[in-house]
């Protein structure tokens, strides 16, 4: 979502239970056995697989449990029956919506995420009806802690970073795809505190919404984000503080 560091500090408040956290560690599982499925068990040679293993220890999931999640992939029939989908669709106030998802059961995750646009008075949308309106890049999130914005901006981007978005306490570094193990390992050289690091998609063109409309469409990505099998949810919405005041008031 745009303004992720804000959409991230929420997550982060609401998430903070046993039971987000265990559903948390079930979805970076289930990324780790399908990256180890497609390119090996060995992160050295596997970016996607070594990414999501950064991840899973910035969200402090037990090294034992990621190497189960390894064997599983290279070893299990669960990560064999898991199947890649990207879903499109539309939110309140025309906003549009990635959904990408790993699952055994293609027909009950589309009717799940259908039921969650329906409810939230949008729409699921045809494969390309709106993936064109992002761009995949690498996200790093840096917290401030009282440094100078420009300075690490200009760190991260002598390290090859092609862009970044200060907000509220932190800082987004964004890079190609292919560069952004790179650059976080540059910056970690560079001793910087590493808040995130995780691909994402950047919408082209941010759109802000009235308060209440935003608030909506923030509440269709919790229910989205709340199935088990969504991965992660995308939108064009730009969250303004008045969006995430209604969107607090109604939870």
């Amino acid at each position: 979502m745009s303004g992720h560091s804000k959409w991230a500090q929420i997550k982060r408040a609401k998430g903070a239970n046993d039971v987000k956290r265990g559903q948390l560690f079930t979805k970076l599982g289930r990324e780790i056995s399908v990256a180890a499925r497609e390119g090996g068990p060995n992160p050295e040679t596997n970016a996607r697989l070594r990414l999501a293993i950064q991840r899973a220890k910035e969200a402090n999931m037990p090294a034992d449990t990621i190497e189960r999640a390894i064997k599983r992939g290279v070893g299990g029939v669960e990560a064999l029956a898991l199947e890649e989908i990207q879903y499109e669709g539309y939110g309140p106030g025309g906003v549009a919506i990635l959904v990408q998802a790993l699952t055994e059961n293609r027909n009950r995750t589309v009717a799940e995420v259908r039921a969650a646009f329906v409810r939230a008075g949008g729409s699921l949308g045809e494969a390309g009806s709106v993936a064109w309106q992002f761009d995949p890049v690498g996200v790093i999130t840096l917290p401030l802690n009282g440094a100078d914005p420009d300075d690490l901006a200009l760190k991260a981007i002598d390290a090859g970073a092609q862009d970044f978005r200060v907000d509220e306490g932190s800082i987004e570094i964004y890079t190609a795809p292919a560069d952004l193990e790179r650059v976080r390992r540059v910056l970690e050289e560079l001793r910087l505190p590493i808040e995130s690091t995780e691909m994402s998609m950047r919408p082209k063109a941010p759109i802000e919404l009235p308060p209440e409309e935003a608030a909506a469409v923030m509440r269709l990505v919790d229910r989205l984000e709340e199935l088990d099998d969504v991965q992660k949810v995308f939108t064009n919405l730009e969250i303004s503080e008045a969006a995430v005041a209604a969107f607090e008031s109604k939870r």
